[in-house]
Protein backbone atom coordinates (compact mmCIF):
# COMPACT_ATOMS: atom_id res chain seq x y z
CA UNK A 1 0.00 0.00 0.00
CA UNK A 2 1.22 3.48 -0.91
CA UNK A 3 0.04 6.55 1.03
CA UNK A 4 0.23 10.19 -0.03
CA UNK A 5 0.57 13.12 2.36
CA UNK A 6 0.08 16.80 1.49
CA UNK A 7 -0.78 19.98 3.41
CA UNK A 8 -0.76 22.75 0.78
CA UNK A 9 -3.17 23.28 -2.11
CA UNK A 10 -0.37 22.68 -4.63
CA UNK A 11 0.66 19.53 -2.83
CA UNK A 12 -2.90 18.22 -2.70
CA UNK A 13 -3.32 18.86 -6.43
CA UNK A 14 -0.12 16.97 -7.20
CA UNK A 15 -1.13 14.12 -4.88
CA UNK A 16 -4.54 13.86 -6.54
CA UNK A 17 -2.83 13.70 -9.92
CA UNK A 18 -0.65 10.69 -9.07
CA UNK A 19 -3.12 8.89 -6.79
CA UNK A 20 -4.96 6.85 -9.48
CA UNK A 21 -1.77 5.55 -11.11
CA UNK A 22 -0.26 4.61 -7.73
CA UNK A 23 -3.58 3.20 -6.45
CA UNK A 24 -3.02 5.40 -3.43
CA UNK A 25 -5.10 7.61 -1.12
CA UNK A 26 -4.26 11.02 0.31
CA UNK A 27 -4.08 11.04 4.13
CA UNK A 28 -3.67 13.69 6.82
CA UNK A 29 -0.26 13.84 8.48
CA UNK A 30 -1.59 12.65 11.83
CA UNK A 31 -2.54 9.31 10.21
CA UNK A 32 1.11 8.49 9.46
CA UNK A 33 2.01 6.64 12.71
CA UNK A 34 -0.96 4.29 12.44
CA UNK A 35 -0.38 3.61 8.74
CA UNK A 36 3.41 3.22 8.86
CA UNK A 37 3.60 -0.51 9.61
CA UNK A 38 1.22 -1.29 6.72
CA UNK A 39 2.90 0.82 4.04
CA UNK A 40 5.02 -0.25 1.10
CA UNK A 41 5.71 3.36 0.23
CA UNK A 42 4.89 6.92 1.26
CA UNK A 43 5.04 10.07 -0.85
CA UNK A 44 5.19 13.43 0.93
CA UNK A 45 4.42 16.65 -0.91
CA UNK A 46 6.46 18.62 1.60
CA UNK A 47 9.91 20.06 2.13
CA UNK A 48 12.59 17.43 2.78
CA UNK A 49 13.30 18.81 6.24
CA UNK A 50 9.68 18.49 7.30
CA UNK A 51 9.46 15.01 5.84
CA UNK A 52 12.62 13.84 7.62
CA UNK A 53 11.30 15.09 10.98
CA UNK A 54 8.00 13.27 10.42
CA UNK A 55 9.46 9.87 9.51
CA UNK A 56 12.60 9.84 11.69
CA UNK A 57 10.87 8.55 14.86
CA UNK A 58 9.28 5.73 12.83
CA UNK A 59 12.37 4.38 11.08
CA UNK A 60 13.49 0.95 12.29
CA UNK A 61 15.34 -1.08 9.62
CA UNK A 62 15.93 -0.52 5.93
CA UNK A 63 14.83 -4.10 5.28
CA UNK A 64 11.30 -3.43 6.51
CA UNK A 65 10.81 0.36 6.42
CA UNK A 66 8.60 1.59 3.56
CA UNK A 67 10.19 3.63 0.81
CA UNK A 68 9.83 7.35 1.45
CA UNK A 69 9.75 9.90 -1.39
CA UNK A 70 9.52 13.67 -1.07
CA UNK A 71 8.17 15.97 -3.81
CA UNK A 72 8.82 19.71 -3.70
CA UNK A 73 6.09 22.33 -4.04
CA UNK A 74 7.01 23.15 -7.63
CA UNK A 75 7.05 19.47 -8.71
CA UNK A 76 10.63 19.77 -9.91
CA UNK A 77 12.09 16.83 -8.00
CA UNK A 78 10.97 13.48 -6.58
CA UNK A 79 13.57 12.69 -3.93
CA UNK A 80 14.11 9.13 -2.62
CA UNK A 81 14.79 9.72 1.07
CA UNK A 82 14.82 6.36 2.87
CA UNK A 83 14.28 2.73 1.95
CA UNK A 84 16.20 3.12 -1.30
CA UNK A 85 16.61 -0.49 -2.46
CA UNK A 86 14.86 -2.54 0.21
CA UNK A 87 11.87 -0.22 0.58
CA UNK A 88 11.60 0.55 -3.11
CA UNK A 89 11.99 4.32 -2.67
CA UNK A 90 14.24 4.59 -5.72
CA UNK A 91 11.70 2.93 -8.00
CA UNK A 92 8.87 4.91 -6.40
CA UNK A 93 10.74 8.18 -7.00
CA UNK A 94 11.13 7.23 -10.66
CA UNK A 95 7.41 6.40 -10.97
CA UNK A 96 6.36 9.66 -9.33
CA UNK A 97 8.84 11.54 -11.51
CA UNK A 98 7.31 10.13 -14.69
CA UNK A 99 3.77 10.91 -13.53
CA UNK A 100 4.54 14.51 -12.58
CA UNK A 101 7.28 15.32 -15.07
CA UNK A 102 9.66 15.71 -12.13
CA UNK A 103 13.28 14.65 -11.99
CA UNK A 104 13.84 11.62 -9.74
CA UNK A 105 16.67 12.18 -7.28
CA UNK A 106 18.38 8.95 -6.21
CA UNK A 107 21.48 9.06 -4.03
CA UNK A 108 22.11 5.41 -3.13
CA UNK A 109 25.60 4.73 -4.43
CA UNK A 110 24.86 1.90 -6.83
CA UNK A 111 21.86 3.67 -8.36
CA UNK A 112 23.72 6.95 -8.64
CA UNK A 113 26.43 5.06 -10.50
CA UNK A 114 23.79 3.15 -12.46
CA UNK A 115 25.12 -0.25 -11.37
CA UNK A 116 23.76 -3.26 -9.51
CA UNK A 117 24.28 -3.01 -5.75
CA UNK A 118 24.44 -5.76 -3.15
CA UNK A 119 20.84 -5.23 -2.01
CA UNK A 120 19.65 -5.52 -5.58
CA UNK A 121 21.86 -8.55 -6.25
CA UNK A 122 20.45 -10.35 -3.21
CA UNK A 123 16.88 -9.45 -4.16
CA UNK A 124 17.34 -10.60 -7.76
CA UNK A 125 18.65 -13.98 -6.59
CA UNK A 126 16.22 -14.31 -3.65
CA UNK A 127 19.33 -14.70 -1.52
CA UNK A 128 20.72 -14.04 1.94
CA UNK A 129 23.96 -12.07 2.28
CA UNK A 130 26.50 -13.60 4.70
CA UNK A 131 29.34 -11.27 5.57
CA UNK A 132 30.08 -7.59 5.12
CA UNK A 133 27.48 -6.47 2.57
CA UNK A 134 28.65 -2.85 2.76
CA UNK A 135 32.25 -3.80 1.94
CA UNK A 136 31.07 -6.01 -0.91
CA UNK A 137 28.90 -3.20 -2.25
CA UNK A 138 31.81 -0.77 -2.15
CA UNK A 139 33.97 -3.31 -3.95
CA UNK A 140 31.37 -3.67 -6.71
CA UNK A 141 31.30 0.09 -7.16
CA UNK A 142 35.07 0.43 -7.01
CA UNK A 143 35.67 -2.41 -9.45
CA UNK A 144 37.61 -4.41 -6.89
CA UNK A 145 35.03 -7.21 -6.52
CA UNK A 146 35.58 -10.67 -7.94
CA UNK A 147 32.25 -12.48 -8.30
CA UNK A 148 32.38 -16.29 -8.18
CA UNK A 149 29.23 -18.20 -9.05
CA UNK A 150 29.62 -21.92 -8.29
CA UNK A 151 25.85 -22.12 -7.78
CA UNK A 152 25.41 -21.29 -11.47
CA UNK A 153 22.53 -18.86 -10.96
CA UNK A 154 21.80 -16.32 -13.75
CA UNK A 155 23.38 -13.13 -12.47
CA UNK A 156 22.22 -9.58 -13.18
CA UNK A 157 24.69 -7.23 -14.90
CA UNK A 158 27.67 -6.50 -12.68
CA UNK A 159 30.49 -4.00 -13.13
CA UNK A 160 33.61 -5.57 -14.62
CA UNK A 161 36.54 -5.75 -12.19
CA UNK A 162 39.13 -3.07 -12.81
CA UNK A 163 42.77 -3.82 -13.19
CA UNK A 164 44.42 -4.09 -9.79
CA UNK A 165 45.92 -0.69 -9.08
CA UNK A 166 47.93 1.26 -6.55
CA UNK A 167 46.61 4.35 -4.85
CA UNK A 168 48.28 6.98 -2.70
CA UNK A 169 48.05 6.35 1.04
CA UNK A 170 46.82 8.78 3.64
CA UNK A 171 50.12 10.71 3.56
CA UNK A 172 49.22 12.13 0.15
CA UNK A 173 50.62 11.66 -3.33
CA UNK A 174 53.72 13.72 -2.60
CA UNK A 175 54.97 11.05 -0.20
CA UNK A 176 55.36 8.61 -3.06
CA UNK A 177 53.89 5.82 -0.90
CA UNK A 178 51.27 3.53 -2.49
CA UNK A 179 49.08 0.62 -1.44
CA UNK A 180 47.47 -2.20 -3.39
CA UNK A 181 43.68 -2.10 -3.42
CA UNK A 182 42.68 -5.58 -2.25
CA UNK A 183 40.15 -7.64 -4.14
CA UNK A 184 36.89 -8.57 -2.40
CA UNK A 185 35.43 -11.98 -3.25
CA UNK A 186 31.66 -12.30 -3.62
CA UNK A 187 30.75 -15.99 -3.73
CA UNK A 188 27.28 -17.09 -4.85
CA UNK A 189 26.69 -20.53 -3.33
CA UNK A 190 24.26 -22.60 -1.26
CA UNK A 191 27.15 -24.39 0.45
CA UNK A 192 28.76 -23.43 3.73
CA UNK A 193 31.97 -21.48 3.59
CA UNK A 194 33.91 -18.70 5.26
CA UNK A 195 32.70 -15.10 5.23
CA UNK A 196 34.61 -12.03 6.34
CA UNK A 197 38.24 -11.07 5.70
CA UNK A 198 37.51 -10.02 2.15
CA UNK A 199 34.84 -12.63 1.39
CA UNK A 200 31.07 -12.11 1.26
CA UNK A 201 28.77 -15.03 0.53
CA UNK A 202 25.48 -14.65 -1.33
CA UNK A 203 23.26 -17.63 -0.48
CA UNK A 204 20.41 -18.23 -2.97
CA UNK A 205 17.41 -20.22 -1.79
CA UNK A 206 17.85 -23.33 -3.91
CA UNK A 207 17.09 -26.10 -1.39
CA UNK A 208 13.93 -27.91 -0.36
CA UNK A 209 14.05 -30.07 2.76
CA UNK A 210 11.71 -33.01 3.26
CA UNK A 211 10.88 -34.19 6.81
CA UNK A 212 9.32 -37.41 8.04
CA UNK A 213 8.79 -38.34 11.66
CA UNK A 214 7.02 -40.43 14.24
CA UNK A 215 4.01 -38.89 15.94
CA UNK A 216 4.97 -36.59 18.82
CA UNK A 217 8.59 -36.07 17.74
CA UNK A 218 10.27 -33.34 19.85
CA UNK A 219 11.32 -30.13 18.12
CA UNK A 220 14.86 -30.68 19.42
CA UNK A 221 15.13 -33.97 17.54
CA UNK A 222 13.96 -32.36 14.30
CA UNK A 223 16.39 -29.46 14.74
CA UNK A 224 19.26 -31.87 15.39
CA UNK A 225 18.50 -33.80 12.19
CA UNK A 226 18.28 -30.59 10.18
CA UNK A 227 21.63 -29.43 11.56
CA UNK A 228 23.26 -32.54 10.08
CA UNK A 229 22.46 -31.19 6.60
CA UNK A 230 25.02 -28.51 7.42
CA UNK A 231 27.52 -30.44 9.52
CA UNK A 232 27.65 -33.63 7.45
CA UNK A 233 26.77 -32.39 3.96
CA UNK A 234 28.04 -28.82 3.96
CA UNK A 235 24.81 -27.19 2.79
CA UNK A 236 23.70 -23.85 4.25
CA UNK A 237 20.25 -24.04 5.83
CA UNK A 238 19.73 -20.39 4.92
CA UNK A 239 19.46 -21.68 1.36
CA UNK A 240 16.26 -23.58 2.22
CA UNK A 241 13.34 -22.30 0.19
CA UNK A 242 10.72 -24.65 1.60
CA UNK A 243 10.12 -27.55 3.96
CA UNK A 244 7.81 -30.40 2.97
CA UNK A 245 6.20 -33.55 4.34
CA UNK A 246 3.21 -35.85 3.98
CA UNK A 247 -0.15 -34.30 4.86
CA UNK A 248 -0.44 -36.53 7.95
CA UNK A 249 2.28 -34.29 9.45
CA UNK A 250 0.56 -31.00 8.74
CA UNK A 251 -0.11 -30.49 12.46
CA UNK A 252 3.05 -32.13 13.84
CA UNK A 253 4.01 -29.65 16.57
CA UNK A 254 7.67 -30.68 16.78
CA UNK A 255 8.24 -30.18 13.06
CA UNK A 256 6.38 -26.87 12.98
CA UNK A 257 8.32 -25.53 15.96
CA UNK A 258 11.69 -26.61 14.54
CA UNK A 259 11.20 -24.88 11.18
CA UNK A 260 9.35 -21.77 12.43
CA UNK A 261 8.74 -19.17 11.10
CA UNK A 262 8.89 -21.12 7.83
CA UNK A 263 5.76 -22.96 6.71
CA UNK A 264 5.44 -26.68 6.02
CA UNK A 265 4.20 -27.80 2.60
CA UNK A 266 2.31 -31.08 2.85
CA UNK A 267 1.12 -33.54 0.21
CA UNK A 268 -1.13 -36.62 0.16
CA UNK A 269 0.62 -39.96 0.52
CA UNK A 270 -0.68 -40.92 -2.91
CA UNK A 271 1.14 -37.96 -4.50
CA UNK A 272 4.43 -39.02 -2.85
CA UNK A 273 4.10 -42.76 -3.45
CA UNK A 274 4.82 -42.51 -7.18
CA UNK A 275 8.13 -40.67 -6.80
CA UNK A 276 11.26 -42.72 -7.35
CA UNK A 277 13.66 -42.42 -4.41
CA UNK A 278 16.94 -44.16 -3.54
CA UNK A 279 15.84 -45.31 -0.06
CA UNK A 280 12.24 -46.58 -0.03
CA UNK A 281 10.93 -48.25 3.12
CA UNK A 282 8.30 -50.99 3.28
CA UNK A 283 7.69 -50.12 6.94
CA UNK A 284 6.94 -46.49 6.07
CA UNK A 285 4.68 -47.60 3.22
CA UNK A 286 2.67 -49.78 5.60
CA UNK A 287 2.27 -46.98 8.14
CA UNK A 288 1.82 -43.92 5.94
CA UNK A 289 0.84 -45.13 2.46
CA UNK A 290 4.07 -44.10 0.74
CA UNK A 291 7.47 -45.78 0.80
CA UNK A 292 9.19 -42.43 1.34
CA UNK A 293 8.33 -39.21 3.13
CA UNK A 294 11.50 -37.14 3.51
CA UNK A 295 13.07 -37.89 0.11
CA UNK A 296 9.79 -37.97 -1.82
CA UNK A 297 8.46 -34.77 -0.20
CA UNK A 298 11.71 -32.93 -0.90
CA UNK A 299 11.69 -33.95 -4.57
CA UNK A 300 7.96 -33.34 -5.03
CA UNK A 301 8.02 -29.87 -3.50
CA UNK A 302 11.20 -28.94 -5.38
CA UNK A 303 9.63 -30.03 -8.67
CA UNK A 304 6.54 -27.96 -7.89
CA UNK A 305 8.59 -24.87 -7.06
CA UNK A 306 10.85 -25.34 -10.08
CA UNK A 307 7.87 -25.21 -12.42
CA UNK A 308 9.10 -28.17 -14.43
CA UNK A 309 12.77 -27.23 -14.19
CA UNK A 310 15.47 -29.70 -13.18
CA UNK A 311 15.78 -30.84 -9.55
CA UNK A 312 18.15 -33.26 -7.84
CA UNK A 313 18.33 -35.03 -4.51
CA UNK A 314 21.50 -33.70 -2.86
CA UNK A 315 21.04 -35.18 0.64
CA UNK A 316 19.62 -38.67 0.86
CA UNK A 317 17.59 -39.70 3.88
CA UNK A 318 19.30 -38.76 7.15
CA UNK A 319 17.96 -40.70 10.14
CA UNK A 320 17.66 -38.93 13.45
CA UNK A 321 15.79 -39.76 16.63
CA UNK A 322 12.29 -40.64 15.35
CA UNK A 323 12.80 -38.27 12.41
CA UNK A 324 14.23 -38.35 8.89
CA UNK A 325 15.27 -35.47 6.68
CA UNK A 326 16.44 -35.16 3.06
CA UNK A 327 17.26 -32.25 0.78
CA UNK A 328 16.63 -31.58 -2.90
CA UNK A 329 18.14 -28.78 -4.93
CA UNK A 330 16.31 -26.73 -7.53
CA UNK A 331 19.04 -26.58 -10.11
CA UNK A 332 19.57 -23.03 -11.37
CA UNK A 333 18.76 -22.48 -15.02
CA UNK A 334 18.95 -19.63 -17.46
CA UNK A 335 16.35 -16.90 -17.27
CA UNK A 336 14.45 -15.48 -20.23
CA UNK A 337 12.26 -12.44 -19.57
CA UNK A 338 10.00 -11.67 -22.52
CA UNK A 339 9.25 -8.00 -22.10
CA UNK A 340 6.59 -5.85 -23.73
CA UNK A 341 7.67 -2.19 -23.75
CA UNK A 342 4.23 -0.78 -24.51
CA UNK A 343 3.37 1.59 -27.37
CA UNK A 344 6.42 3.82 -26.91
CA UNK A 345 5.70 6.45 -24.27
CA UNK A 346 7.81 6.06 -21.14
CA UNK A 347 4.85 6.54 -18.81
CA UNK A 348 3.01 3.67 -20.51
CA UNK A 349 5.90 1.27 -19.90
CA UNK A 350 5.18 -1.05 -16.99
CA UNK A 351 7.45 -0.71 -13.93
CA UNK A 352 7.98 -4.46 -14.07
CA UNK A 353 9.37 -4.13 -17.58
CA UNK A 354 11.94 -1.63 -16.35
CA UNK A 355 12.82 -3.89 -13.41
CA UNK A 356 13.42 -6.80 -15.80
CA UNK A 357 15.65 -4.64 -17.99
CA UNK A 358 17.77 -3.86 -14.94
CA UNK A 359 17.77 -7.55 -13.96
CA UNK A 360 18.98 -8.83 -17.34
CA UNK A 361 22.66 -9.21 -18.11
CA UNK A 362 21.79 -9.56 -21.82
CA UNK A 363 19.17 -7.59 -23.77
CA UNK A 364 18.04 -8.78 -27.21
CA UNK A 365 15.75 -6.75 -29.44
CA UNK A 366 15.03 -4.70 -32.53
CA UNK A 367 17.53 -1.85 -32.72
CA UNK A 368 14.93 0.92 -32.46
CA UNK A 369 13.39 -0.66 -29.36
CA UNK A 370 16.79 -1.09 -27.75
CA UNK A 371 17.43 2.62 -28.21
CA UNK A 372 14.15 3.40 -26.39
CA UNK A 373 15.40 1.73 -23.23
CA UNK A 374 19.20 1.91 -23.47
CA UNK A 375 19.27 4.52 -20.70
CA UNK A 376 17.63 2.01 -18.34
CA UNK A 377 20.29 -0.67 -18.78
CA UNK A 378 22.89 -1.28 -16.09
CA UNK A 379 26.61 -0.95 -16.84
CA UNK A 380 27.89 -4.31 -17.97
CA UNK A 381 24.70 -5.24 -19.83
CA UNK A 382 25.41 -7.04 -23.09
CA UNK A 383 23.22 -5.78 -25.96
CA UNK A 384 22.24 -7.74 -29.07
CA UNK A 385 20.36 -5.41 -31.43
CA UNK A 386 19.29 -6.23 -34.98
CA UNK A 387 17.12 -4.76 -37.72
CA UNK A 388 13.65 -5.35 -39.08
CA UNK A 389 12.90 -8.81 -40.38
CA UNK A 390 15.15 -10.72 -38.00
CA UNK A 391 12.45 -11.73 -35.51
CA UNK A 392 13.03 -15.47 -35.71
CA UNK A 393 16.79 -15.07 -35.31
CA UNK A 394 16.39 -12.68 -32.37
CA UNK A 395 14.16 -15.21 -30.63
CA UNK A 396 16.67 -18.01 -31.33
CA UNK A 397 19.56 -15.90 -30.04
CA UNK A 398 17.71 -15.04 -26.83
CA UNK A 399 16.81 -18.67 -26.15
CA UNK A 400 20.36 -19.84 -26.86
CA UNK A 401 21.83 -17.28 -24.47
CA UNK A 402 19.37 -18.22 -21.73
CA UNK A 403 20.17 -21.90 -22.26
CA UNK A 404 23.78 -21.04 -21.39
CA UNK A 405 22.65 -19.84 -17.97
CA UNK A 406 22.41 -16.13 -18.71
CA UNK A 407 19.72 -13.70 -17.55
CA UNK A 408 18.23 -12.49 -20.83
CA UNK A 409 15.55 -9.92 -21.67
CA UNK A 410 13.94 -10.27 -25.10
CA UNK A 411 12.14 -7.01 -25.82
CA UNK A 412 9.42 -5.89 -28.20
CA UNK A 413 6.82 -3.17 -28.47
CA UNK A 414 3.29 -3.40 -27.12
CA UNK A 415 2.71 -6.73 -25.40
CA UNK A 416 5.28 -9.39 -26.23
CA UNK A 417 2.54 -12.02 -26.55
CA UNK A 418 0.48 -10.13 -29.16
CA UNK A 419 1.96 -10.38 -32.67
CA UNK A 420 5.39 -10.10 -31.09
CA UNK A 421 8.37 -12.01 -29.73
CA UNK A 422 6.82 -14.37 -27.17
CA UNK A 423 5.52 -16.92 -29.67
CA UNK A 424 8.75 -17.49 -31.65
CA UNK A 425 10.76 -17.58 -28.44
CA UNK A 426 8.53 -20.01 -26.57
CA UNK A 427 8.35 -22.32 -29.56
CA UNK A 428 12.07 -22.92 -29.02
CA UNK A 429 12.45 -22.66 -25.23
CA UNK A 430 12.76 -25.90 -23.29
CA UNK A 431 12.35 -26.74 -19.60
CA UNK A 432 16.01 -25.85 -19.04
CA UNK A 433 15.03 -22.16 -19.18
CA UNK A 434 13.01 -20.17 -16.69
CA UNK A 435 10.60 -17.94 -18.62
CA UNK A 436 9.18 -14.72 -17.19
CA UNK A 437 6.46 -12.91 -19.13
CA UNK A 438 6.07 -9.16 -18.66
CA UNK A 439 2.84 -7.75 -20.11
CA UNK A 440 2.76 -4.45 -21.94
CA UNK A 441 0.13 -2.03 -23.22
CA UNK A 442 -0.79 -3.30 -26.69
CA UNK A 443 -1.29 -1.18 -29.79
CA UNK A 444 -4.98 -2.11 -29.66
CA UNK A 445 -5.34 -0.82 -26.10
CA UNK A 446 -3.30 2.32 -26.74
CA UNK A 447 -5.34 3.11 -29.84
CA UNK A 448 -8.65 2.30 -28.14
CA UNK A 449 -7.89 4.65 -25.25
CA UNK A 450 -7.26 7.48 -27.70
CA UNK A 451 -10.37 6.71 -29.77
CA UNK A 452 -12.69 6.42 -26.75
CA UNK A 453 -14.11 3.03 -25.83
CA UNK A 454 -14.44 1.05 -29.06
CA UNK A 455 -13.53 -2.27 -27.37
CA UNK A 456 -16.34 -2.05 -24.82
CA UNK A 457 -17.89 -5.32 -26.03
CA UNK A 458 -16.65 -8.44 -27.85
CA UNK A 459 -13.81 -7.75 -30.23
CA UNK A 460 -11.14 -9.47 -32.30
CA UNK A 461 -7.60 -8.66 -33.40
CA UNK A 462 -6.55 -9.53 -36.95
CA UNK A 463 -3.21 -8.92 -38.64
CA UNK A 464 -3.44 -8.14 -42.35
CA UNK A 465 0.19 -9.08 -42.95
CA UNK A 466 0.54 -12.16 -45.13
CA UNK A 467 4.23 -12.57 -44.26
CA UNK A 468 3.46 -15.53 -41.98
CA UNK A 469 -0.20 -16.24 -42.85
CA UNK A 470 -1.61 -16.84 -46.35
CA UNK A 471 -4.07 -14.17 -47.50
CA UNK A 472 -6.72 -16.83 -48.08
CA UNK A 473 -6.66 -17.61 -44.33
CA UNK A 474 -6.72 -13.92 -43.40
CA UNK A 475 -9.64 -13.37 -45.78
CA UNK A 476 -11.71 -16.09 -44.07
CA UNK A 477 -11.00 -14.60 -40.65
CA UNK A 478 -11.99 -11.11 -41.80
CA UNK A 479 -15.22 -12.46 -43.29
CA UNK A 480 -16.03 -14.32 -40.06
CA UNK A 481 -15.42 -11.22 -37.92
CA UNK A 482 -17.56 -9.10 -40.20
CA UNK A 483 -20.43 -11.61 -40.19
CA UNK A 484 -20.23 -12.06 -36.40
CA UNK A 485 -20.60 -8.30 -35.82
CA UNK A 486 -17.40 -8.14 -33.77
CA UNK A 487 -15.48 -4.94 -33.26
CA UNK A 488 -12.29 -5.60 -35.21
CA UNK A 489 -8.84 -4.16 -34.65
CA UNK A 490 -6.47 -4.46 -37.60
CA UNK A 491 -2.73 -4.79 -37.01
CA UNK A 492 -0.24 -4.32 -39.88
CA UNK A 493 -3.01 -2.83 -42.01
CA UNK A 494 -1.07 -1.40 -44.95
CA UNK A 495 2.47 -1.04 -46.25
CA UNK A 496 4.11 0.16 -49.43
CA UNK A 497 4.00 -3.32 -50.95
CA UNK A 498 0.71 -4.40 -49.31
CA UNK A 499 -1.55 -1.53 -50.27
CA UNK A 500 -4.82 -3.27 -51.22
CA UNK A 501 -5.56 -5.64 -48.31
CA UNK A 502 -7.11 -3.08 -45.97
CA UNK A 503 -9.49 -1.92 -48.69
CA UNK A 504 -10.54 -5.52 -49.33
CA UNK A 505 -11.11 -6.08 -45.59
CA UNK A 506 -13.24 -2.94 -45.29
CA UNK A 507 -15.31 -4.08 -48.28
CA UNK A 508 -16.08 -7.30 -46.38
CA UNK A 509 -17.33 -5.24 -43.44
CA UNK A 510 -19.43 -2.98 -45.68
CA UNK A 511 -21.45 -6.04 -46.66
CA UNK A 512 -22.49 -6.55 -43.01
CA UNK A 513 -22.40 -3.11 -41.31
CA UNK A 514 -24.35 0.13 -41.76
CA UNK A 515 -22.47 2.73 -43.82
CA UNK A 516 -22.38 5.00 -40.75
CA UNK A 517 -20.40 2.46 -38.68
CA UNK A 518 -17.47 4.36 -37.14
CA UNK A 519 -13.95 3.38 -38.13
CA UNK A 520 -11.10 4.78 -36.05
CA UNK A 521 -7.39 4.97 -36.77
CA UNK A 522 -4.40 5.89 -34.63
CA UNK A 523 -0.94 6.44 -36.04
CA UNK A 524 2.10 6.43 -33.75
CA UNK A 525 0.02 6.02 -30.58
CA UNK A 526 1.72 7.80 -27.64
CA UNK A 527 4.74 8.70 -29.78
CA UNK A 528 5.92 11.81 -31.56
CA UNK A 529 3.73 12.44 -34.60
CA UNK A 530 0.64 10.83 -33.08
CA UNK A 531 -2.52 11.24 -35.16
CA UNK A 532 -6.05 10.12 -34.26
CA UNK A 533 -9.01 10.22 -36.66
CA UNK A 534 -12.37 8.61 -37.38
CA UNK A 535 -14.63 8.31 -40.39
CA UNK A 536 -17.80 6.40 -41.34
CA UNK A 537 -17.17 2.98 -42.83
CA UNK A 538 -18.52 4.21 -46.18
CA UNK A 539 -15.97 7.04 -46.31
CA UNK A 540 -12.86 5.69 -44.58
CA UNK A 541 -9.83 6.05 -46.86
CA UNK A 542 -7.21 3.26 -46.61
CA UNK A 543 -4.67 5.51 -48.34
CA UNK A 544 -4.27 7.48 -45.10
CA UNK A 545 -3.06 4.35 -43.29
CA UNK A 546 0.43 2.86 -43.05
CA UNK A 547 2.24 0.19 -40.99
CA UNK A 548 2.47 2.53 -38.01
CA UNK A 549 -1.33 2.77 -37.82
CA UNK A 550 -3.87 0.70 -35.91
CA UNK A 551 -7.37 0.58 -37.41
CA UNK A 552 -10.51 -0.21 -35.39
CA UNK A 553 -13.80 -1.03 -37.13
CA UNK A 554 -16.83 -0.70 -34.87
CA UNK A 555 -19.68 -3.16 -34.56
CA UNK A 556 -23.23 -2.29 -35.62
CA UNK A 557 -23.76 -1.00 -32.05
CA UNK A 558 -20.72 1.30 -32.01
CA UNK A 559 -21.49 5.03 -32.06
CA UNK A 560 -19.66 8.34 -32.03
CA UNK A 561 -20.43 10.21 -28.82
CA UNK A 562 -18.81 13.61 -28.48
CA UNK A 563 -16.40 12.66 -31.23
CA UNK A 564 -15.36 9.44 -29.45
CA UNK A 565 -16.05 5.84 -30.51
CA UNK A 566 -18.14 3.99 -27.94
CA UNK A 567 -19.27 0.36 -28.08
CA UNK A 568 -21.86 -0.26 -25.33
CA UNK A 569 -21.30 -3.09 -22.88
CA UNK A 570 -24.84 -4.22 -23.69
CA UNK A 571 -25.35 -5.17 -27.33
CA UNK A 572 -27.77 -2.35 -28.10
CA UNK A 573 -28.11 1.23 -26.93
CA UNK A 574 -30.83 1.49 -24.29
Amino acid sequence: MIALFAVTDAGRRAAAEVAPALEADVHPLDALPALWAHLDGAVFFLATGATVRLVAPLLADKRCDPGVVCVDEARRFAVALTGGHEGGANALAERVGVLLGAEPVVTTASDAAGSTGMDELAAALDAVVDGDAAAAGRALLDGTAVVENPAGVPLPPLPAPRQQSHSADAQGPESGSTEVRERHRIVVTDRLGPAGDGVTRVVPRTLVVGIGSARGVPAEAVAAALARIETEHGLDLRAVRAYASVDLKADEAGILAAIAPAELRTYPAQALSGIAVPNPSAVVRAEVGTASVAEAAALHAADELAGGGPVELVVEKVKGENVTVAAARIRPRGRLAIVGLGPGAADLRAPRAEAELRRASVVVGLDQYVEQVRHLLRPGTEVHASGLGDEEQRAADAVALAAKGRAVALIGSGDAGVYAMASPALQQAGADIEVVGVPGVTAALAAAALLGAPLGHDHVLISLSDLHTPWSVIERRVAAAAAADLVTCFYNPRSRDRHWQLGAALDAFRAHRPPSTPVGAVRQASRSGQRVWTAPLSEFDPAEVDMLTTVVVGSSATRLVGGRMVTPRGYRWS
